[in-house]
């Protein structure tokens, strides 16, 4: 009698502690390039979105147990936009982390707001992916190219560079690029010598850079991503170009260094927000990112994803795993503190980034402009 009474309260407390422990799942998903030229940064991505559900599924305190859904849009707006469908008709999912490629994000904002699905684009910059519409669902955590743009042209001429030459992709990316750095660069007294446009899978750059050699720039400014800044550097090194080169955020990458090894010496990025290695949440952010033993690294953007699904997350803690309700409290976000700083958004739903962060290639790592030789003006940059 005595063991059945025990086993009995053996089951009765193993059923109460099922009932307490057991969370319902939500799902949210992550979009970004998981192949391609630019995976680095989207591996990136997706893993620090990752590291974001596992750490929140280690907190006693949620609510609810989350799963990471993956994506790959390759950086191709026609394959964004049906995995981005694929994403929001599932309405077990609650809502996004969404594209690094400003090409992609901006073709699938019409499909976020159709099915009502709240995304937070984690990397894109074109202004108009949040300013082009009013559409309540799509938010964005990083800032956008104008931001950058103004720095990295008020930043060089204030060294006291004059003359630019600008080379950058035919994309959408490309173009806003061009057109927000041609017009601070002249705002502030630079003067641009030529203006080159280049195509996104161009392998040969010699007929372009045979011009910009004639032309004789301090500094070549590219605006276009990773693989393009990799070859063009490369080829201007075999001409013999000795200008500065000022790339944008497309550029600030690992994969950017290992590419170049040695000839990614002196290079610069602009990239939204606060240094975060700097900042006590971004400190561990990196710690528990190398804890968790990903084969890759975070990339530049990798915080700004972290950042949003942390967000996604606190408003489904609040308001629960329902979409309209979710995309209300996420409108509301205003001086929240993260790992790259306040997050405030606009009545765009943009995030109001006050700072950008300066960054050049030294010794085989991106180091914070402040905190280098060039600064300390122990190297000099060009040569």
């Amino acid at each position: 009698m005595k063991s059945i009474v025990s086993a009995l309260v053996l089951a009765l407390c193993s059923s109460l502690s099922f009932s307490v422990s057991a969370k319902d799942t939500v799902k949210i998903a992550y979009i970004g390039p998981l192949t391609g030229g630019v995976s680095a940064n989207g591996i990136g991505g997706r893993n620090s979105a990752d590291l974001a559900v596992r750490m929140r599924n280690q907190d006693p305190n949620a609510k609810y147990k989350y799963e990471l859904v993956s994506a790959d849009d390759e950086c191709k707006p026609n394959v964004g936009v049906q995995v981005a469908t694929k994403i929001a008709s599932d309405n077990s999912i609650i809502a996004g982390v969404t594209h690094y490629c400003s090409a992609v994000a901006m073709s699938t904002v019409d499909v976020y707001h159709k099915f009502g699905l709240p995304v937070m684009v984690w990397g894109a910059v074109l202004p108009e992916i949040t300013y082009g519409n009013d559409y309540k669902e799509v938010h964005r955590v990083n800032g956008t190219m104008i931001n950058q743009n103004e720095v990295a042209a008020k930043f060089l001429t204030g060294l006291g560079y004059k003359k630019w030459v600008i080379i950058h992709d035919t994309t959408d990316y490309g173009k806003g690029h061009n057109k927000y750095f041609s017009q601070f660069l002249t705002k502030n007294g630079g003067q641009i010598l030529g203006t080159f446009g280049v195509t996104a899978d161009q392998q040969d750059f010699t007929a372009e850079l045979t011009k910009v050699k004639e032309l004789k720039p301090e500094v070549v400014y590219f605006g276009g991503l990773t693989p393009i800044g990799i070859r063009i550097r490369t080829q201007m090194d075999r001409l013999g170009i000795k200008a500065v080169f000022e790339g944008t955020s497309g550029i600030k990458s690992d994969a950017y260094i290992e590419g170049l090894g040695k000839l990614s010496e002196g290079s610069l990025s602009f990239i939204e927000g606060a240094p975060w290695e700097k900042l006590p949440g971004g400190l561990e952010f990196t710690a528990k990112y190398n804890q968790q033993k990903y084969p890759d690294a975070p990339e530049a953007y990798g915080p700004f994803a972290y950042t949003a699904a942390n967000l996604i997350m606190d408003a489904i803690e609040k308001a629960g795993p329902n979409r309209k309700k979710v995309m209300d409290v996420l409108n509301k976000t205003n001086n929240v503190e993260t790992i790259i700083g306040k997050v405030s958004f606009d009545d765009h739903r943009q995030n109001i980034v006050p700072l950008i962060s300066k960054y050049v290639a030294q010794d085989g790592k991106w180091v914070v402009w402040e905190d280098s030789l060039y600064a300390k003006k122990q190297r000099k940059l060009g040569q």
